[in-house]
């Protein structure tokens, strides 16, 4: 049988003469129609560092396919740079573009009948909204992660674009010159790749190398670096012999992958985000998976790695230390993540890290032994209460003080939170409540990096907490929690805080609740009136329809 098992319904029979010779026009000879058609889903663009490099890893993917007797068809996709659209509108379009990058590699894969699809991507929605198509899809597929920046230096000490966020803040509380803060700026980001300490971008390749369905080590690779390139010749020549065994995605991403995925998470300190999208992906995949199960995950892995934005190390220290795989081995010796899950080679988890190192080497501090971990516990805590009946999420790494009871400062959009912060309004012991910036009501859920650098810089880091139904960057850190859900716009509780209400947060017991009764609760909802959209054309409208609550992954689809 061809093992071009899709397009042959397009390249093969008289009936199907014009499309023969459609694709003849752009290249194809009397020879390679019985080769299997193999798309390169490219996110190149300009708009950001994480993705102008990803035209040449797909060039070199497009050649590795022919030489593999492969036909790659190459097409394009979006990305919005968050790094770019953090603190303003246009981050309401960054989620938004998760969904508009599944729909378009779903719609370009399935709409041209394409055997097996290579994916490249940077910035971070690049990943989840390329593994949601693949899981829809279920035709063979791999990822390929157009890789981390380097770190920038300024007098000896690394930087990252959470450096320049976190400069404006202590500007603003005047304890950095101007001088200094353009400095700063000048040095943070000092080439191609996506943001490098364990951010969402470096958190999801991650996940993703943890699944299966990218190549070891690729995950902490630099942009820059020759051994990307290299990876991702390998990966193409990995996707053809998966098209050849028929190795489908929805054999690769199984609740054990998941788990895989969640462990590694958990181990390396990733970002807050990874709940929200992994919950998509496994939608997608038809894989049962809750919000629940990261807090079991939790409970049970220690964080080993001691890498920013909480930590010392960027992602590049990271790689040279042993990276993913050697986190993996860690954890498999511990029974924590399952070796018998698939990868996308044809072989097992535990197959492919048969020779991987079960320690550290004792020459570098970014991951530590198992018997000397950063926390005892997974970062990653799942808040619930009186205000997220279906669940937050909070990130406690770096946190001195995981519990707190402080006033409501309460504001409408990030916008007024930040300005308060800026003008040293906020005191220690605030908990300051950013609502109507979730999925429904931002709409879009936008990130609040400009914010929480904005404490941070101001020195409240360990004495004020903030909670939203929007997102935090992978960058954030401190007493943070995002994603309270149900969100303000559907009537959630967070929509009845009034300013002066007594808020605690409290990691250890999982609990986020104002301190006030049900009953007080419940005449204030007599009084709550839903706010009129706050776009009523175009994408964020529609997202704004459709979009389901953060509690399970917002989603799109959900009753289609």
């Amino acid at each position: 049988m061809s093992d071009n098992f899709r397009s042959q319904a397009v390249t093969q029979g008289k009936k199907r003469t014009p499309n023969r010779a459609m694709l003849r026009a752009v290249g194809f000879g009397d020879e390679d129609f019985n080769k299997p058609i193999v798309g390169i889903a490219n996110g190149y663009s300009t708009i950001t560092p994480c993705n102008i490099g990803l035209n040449d890893l797909a060039h070199r993917a497009e050649t590795a396919l022919k030489q593999a007797d492969a036909m790659p068809q190459m097409f394009g996709t979006i990305t919005v740079s968050d790094g770019i659209a953090m603190g303003t509108e246009g981050m309401k379009y960054s989620l938004v573009s998760r969904e508009v990058i599944a729909d378009a590699i779903e719609t370009a894969c399935n709409g041209q009948s394409m055997d097996g699809v290579l994916a490249i991507g940077g910035c971070d929605k690049n990943m989840p909204g390329a593994m949601i198509a693949i899981a829809r899809m279920n035709i063979p597929a791999i990822f390929v992660y157009g890789g981390t920046i380097k770190p920038g230096n300024l007098n000896g000490c690394d930087l990252t674009v959470v450096s320049a966020f976190e400069a404006v803040g202590e500007h603003s509380a005047g304890k950095l010159d101007d001088d200094r803060l353009l400095d700063i700026e000048r040095q943070a980001c000092p080439g191609s790749g996506s943001c490098g300490g364990m951010f969402t971008a470096n958190t999801m390749s991650s996940a993703f190398e943890a699944m299966g369905m990218s190549l070891m080590y690729s995950s902490t690779m630099a942009s820059e670096d020759a051994e990307k390139a290299d990876s991702t010749e390998k990966s193409a020549f990995v996707l053809r012999e998966a098209i050849r065994q028929r190795i489908l995605p929805r054999q690769i991403l199984t609740r054990k992958a998941f788990e895989n995925a969640i462990a590694v998470i958990m181990a390396v300190g990733g970002s807050t985000n990874s709940v929200l999208h992994l919950l998509a992906i496994a939608y997608a995949a038809g894989v049962e998976l809750t919000i629940d199960d990261f807090e079991t995950i939790r409970g049970r892995v220690p964080v080993l790695c001691d890498l920013k934005p909480s930590g010392r190390f960027v992602t590049t220290d990271f790689h040279k230390a042993g990276g993913v795989p050697l986190i993996m081995k860690m954890l498999l010796e511990q029974g924590l993540i399952h070796g018998d899950a698939l990868t996308i080679t044809g072989k097992t988890v535990a197959e492919q890290l048969a020779d991987i190192p079960s320690q550290p080497s004792a020459d570098q501090e970014v991951i530590r032994p198992w018997n000397n971990p950063m926390y005892q516990q997974g970062h990653l805590a799942i808040l619930k209460g009186n205000l997220a009946t279906e669940g937050s999420v909070a990130k406690i790494t770096g946190v001195k003080k995981p519990q707190m009871t402080g006033p409501a400062r309460v504001f409408e959009s990030e916008e007024l939170c930040l300005e308060a912060i800026l003008a040293g309004k906020i005191q220690a012991g605030d908990v300051l409540v950013v609502r109507y910036e979730g999925p429904k009501g931002g709409p879009g859920m936008r990130e609040m990096l400009a914010p929480t650098s904005a404490i941070i810089g101001a020195g409240l880091g360990d004495s004020v907490g903030l909670i939203t139904d929007g997102r935090f960057s992978g960058g954030t850190y401190g007493l943070v929690v995002g994603h309270v859900a149900p969100e303000a716009a559907v009537g959630g509780n967070i929509a009845l805080v009034q300013e002066g209400d007594s808020i605690t947060i409290d990691a250890s017991q999982r609990l986020l609740q104002v301190n006030i009764s049900d009953q007080e609760l419940e005449q204030r909802r007599q009084n709550w009136q839903p706010p009129q959209p706050r776009y009523t054309k175009g994408v964020l409208a529609k997202y704004a329809k459709l979009v389901s609550s953060s509690s399970v992954g917002a989603v799109t689809d959900l009753d289609c």
